[in-house]
């Protein structure tokens, strides 16, 4: 296809999907469900397990092949700067506050997901289009395991702000323990990655190089950025220069993820969690944040979804297997920290709360599980699989938490919003 092709194809592509997951968004609103929800149902229904079903003639010449690796390039554009803009609300605080409050349930939602993982993954491996043929029991295991033990941090913050519980014990509890467990599995996911194909020279390559960026950025990095921030005056606007600056350390620090064997997402989290809070980056995330929320975000979801074939699942061996994961991904996730919770203290109800956040994974979960697709970790079915458990987690913890929260007689409405989870 001659490249001047690709841009007619991408405008048309990128007006549909922004519609689609426009509509499908607003539909989930409705029915109490955070936009997010709305958009990653409507990436799926963009793909082959809907349209491309329905339409297989329609769908293929809306979303030819040649055309996916520039949808691709957006996407990824649009997931690093997403988890930047996550770094830069990540808090240390919570940590400090609720750590061993928190501990015994981080160390439930990272334990027992992968304890599960390793139990089944030796079966699942022998399933037909789940693992890489040369995958080593052990990677898929730890690659299954952080696919289980994924928290959707960024809409369990949103849920809790929302709900004016950011400074409570349940609201610190959840948070902290939500953000331990997604360090452990991005952590273990990058082990996964550089060991994945043998070559331990590339492994080293990894591993050592992440631990070392991420040193540099704690420290000197840390550093760096706070004069960077002492130069934004709170009383005027973000300057052109400043906003440029910034995408420069956000586009080299996901290179060099990338350059390294790691991932793009890991170089923009990290950057976005040294960020020092303030004027800068409250700035930044008020001109960047929607439009990275509202035009980016839906070309992931819809390219996620057009990798997602949920045909697949019904295939009696994949159903089988399916099964499997999805009762591993309840009870590895929110029936070991409902159990944690309350064997550290917490009320019943307090402890069901916390099970029903920490057992959504949202945008969190398709973003491990493209990059596993993309490594070559995974194959489609697995990939399908893990779409739909990500989708189920994250329908049930609204409306669960909600419905918890009624029964302790506080108002249930959460005020929905365009945020991503």
């Amino acid at each position: 296809m001659p490249t001047a092709q690709l841009s007619v194809y991408f405008f048309l592509q990128a007006a549909v999907i922004l519609l689609v997951c426009r509509l499908v968004g607003k539909l989930a609103q409705r029915m109490g469900q955070p936009q997010v929800v709305g958009e990653m149902i409507a990436g799926v229904t963009l793909g082959p397990s809907l349209l491309g079903w329905m339409f297989p003639g329609l769908q293929a010449a809306l979303f030819p092949a040649q055309t996916l690796d520039t949808l691709y390039v957006f996407a990824q554009v649009g997931v690093g700067l997403y988890m930047f803009l996550v770094g830069t609300e990540f808090r240390g605080d919570h940590f400090r506050s609720r750590i061993r409050g928190a501990f015994s349930v981080s160390i439930a939602g990272i334990v027992v997901p992968f304890a599960l993982a390793f139990l089944i993954t030796p079966w699942l491996v022998g399933v037909p289009n789940l693992f890489s043929d040369n995958v080593r029991i052990s990677d898929a295991s730890l690659f299954l395991g952080a696919a289980i033990a994924i928290t959707a941090f960024p809409m369990l913050a949103r849920i809790i702000h929302e709900r004016g519980l950011t400074g409570s014990p349940l609201g610190t509890l959840a948070l902290t323990a939500g953000a331990v467990d997604d360090a452990a599995a991005w952590c273990i996911l990058a082990v996964v990655l550089a060991s994945f194909g043998g070559s331990w020279d590339s492994a080293w390559l990894a591993i050592g190089g992440g631990i070392a960026y991420a040193v540099f950025m704690l420290t000197i990095g840390r550093r760096l950025l706070r004069r960077l921030a002492d130069a934004v005056r709170p009383d005027a606007p973000l300057s052109a220069t400043m906003l440029a600056v910034v995408l420069i350390l956000f586009c080299l620090s996901a290179w060099l993820m990338d350059a390294i064997g790691v991932h793009a997402v890991f170089g923009g989290f990290l950057l976005g969690a040294c960020m020092p809070k303030g004027a800068l980056v409250e700035k930044f995330r008020e001109m960047l944040q929607p439009f990275v929320v509202v035009f980016f975000l839906p070309m992931f979801f819809t390219f996620s979804g057009l990798k997602t074939h949920l045909g697949m699942v019904f295939e009696p061996q994949l159903m089988l297997a399916a099964i499997a994961i999805l009762v591993a991904s309840f009870a590895g996730k929110g029936l070991a920290c409902w159990a944690a919770a309350r064997m550290a203290g917490e009320s019943p109800r307090d402890a069901q709360a916390i099970g029903a956040l920490m057992n959504a994974r949202g945008l969190m979960e398709l973003i491990l599980i493209n990059i596993g697709l993309q490594a070559g970790v995974i194959k489609e079915g697995l990939f399908s699989i893990l779409v739909l458990m990500a989708i189920v987690t994250t329908l049930m913890a609204t409306p669960l938490f909600n419905w918890i929260m009624r029964r302790r007689g506080v108002d249930a409405a959460v005020a929905t919003s365009p945020g991503t989870g």
